[in-house]
């Protein structure tokens, strides 16, 4: 089966444990201001490839990955979970660990056809990041234009399936570095018994260049980057948000 590539990353480091193989899939339904990667949202762009082609060129360099695997990202891969059905059964069927890269903003709970697809896909899935961008509604639907509710029933839904979870958040300046907001995103994270890590990321503009390019405004235009003393002071908000849900949970 052709799924739609963006692009593929041979030596990904940030991806997942160990050394990665990163497949970026065309197509996204949301509309991150910060995103760095505005190129992958169009659902017909990318270049058509086969599943056993990409296993094709993960093999090339197999010894690389064994401390790490393969990830699929994007845009949104769960946009293309027949694609993903099959690539994950040829590389479960040779031993990668695999790791999928989601907003979840695709979960459907009341599709049963898409639910069982799923249920399919999480049984050959090793580890699922999941990207949450904003704990509030209202917050979340103007930094993204989709509402929150699927994200954070696709969470809960991942930890009663057990499958292992990275949650990211990027703290953007203004935007989702609220402390307030950075503790209930913590507490809701905490909740979650399938952690297995969290990827506290810092705001940057290294993909501005790409929205002058497609001619899409930049809506954080004033927005500077965030600077890593003051990320890690946001992160123990969420830390705290963490630990004393867990305490409450007790």
């Amino acid at each position: 089966m052709q799924g739609r590539i963006h692009s593929i990353e041979s030596f990904g480091t940030v991806d997942g444990p160990g050394v990665r193989f990163v497949v970026f899939l065309q197509g996204c339904p949301m509309r991150c201001a910060y995103c760095h990667n505005p190129d992958t949202w169009d659902m017909q762009g990318g270049t058509l490839m086969e599943a056993e082609e990409i296993m094709q060129s993960f093999r090339r360099n197999k010894s690389f990955y064994k401390d790490g695997g393969l990830t699929v990202t994007g845009g949104e891969p769960l946009l293309q979970i027949d694609f993903l059905l099959e690539l994950f059964s040829l590389a479960r069927a040779e031993g990668v660990h695999t790791c999928i890269d989601s907003s979840g903003i695709c979960f459907n709970a009341s599709d049963r056809d898409w639910m069982e697809r799923l249920n399919r896909l999480l049984s050959m899935t090793d580890l699922v990041m999941l990207d949450i961008k904003h704990i509030d509604p209202k917050l979340h639907k103007w930094l993204t234009g989709c509402p929150s509710e699927n994200i954070l029933r696709f969470a809960h839904y991942l930890d009663h399936k057990k499958i292992p979870v990275w949650i990211r958040h990027v703290v953007v300046p203004t935007v989702t570095d609220d402390e307030t907001h950075l503790y209930r995103l913590g507490w809701f994270i905490g909740g979650l018994k399938n952690l297995k890590a969290l990827d506290v990321l810092p705001y940057h503009t290294m993909g501005k260049a790409k929205y002058e390019r497609l001619g899409i405004p930049y809506r954080l235009e004033r927005i500077p980057p965030m600077d890593r003393p003051t990320l890690l002071l946001k992160k123990q908000s969420i830390l705290k948000g963490i630990l004393d849900r867990r305490r409450h949970d007790r």
